[in-house]
């Protein structure tokens, strides 16, 4: 499992976070989503071998939430 946090762009409201929380967790080896509204921040938990990092960038980018360039980092591998 990998854990990433990003910060996105367009988090402007508490149904963004439903939005969001609602179509990241219905795809494939998602695990795990949290979405901070106050600080922009997307916390996901997956497996890598069921879903890239990438589909997810590109799946938050579709709904209108584009990950800031530098704006998160994996945290590296989870138990």
């Amino acid at each position: 499992m990998i854990t990433v946090k990003w910060k996105v762009a367009e988090l402007t409201c508490p149904s963004c976070i439903k939005k969001i929380e609602t179509v990241l967790t219905k795809q494939p080896g998602v695990v795990e989503v949290q979405v901070l509204f106050h600080s922009s921040k997307v916390k996901i938990r997956f497996d890598e071998g069921r879903v890239q990092e990438e589909e997810l960038r590109n799946t938050l980018a579709k709904l209108g939430y584009p990950v800031l360039a530098g704006g998160g980092h994996g945290d590296g591998r989870a138990s």
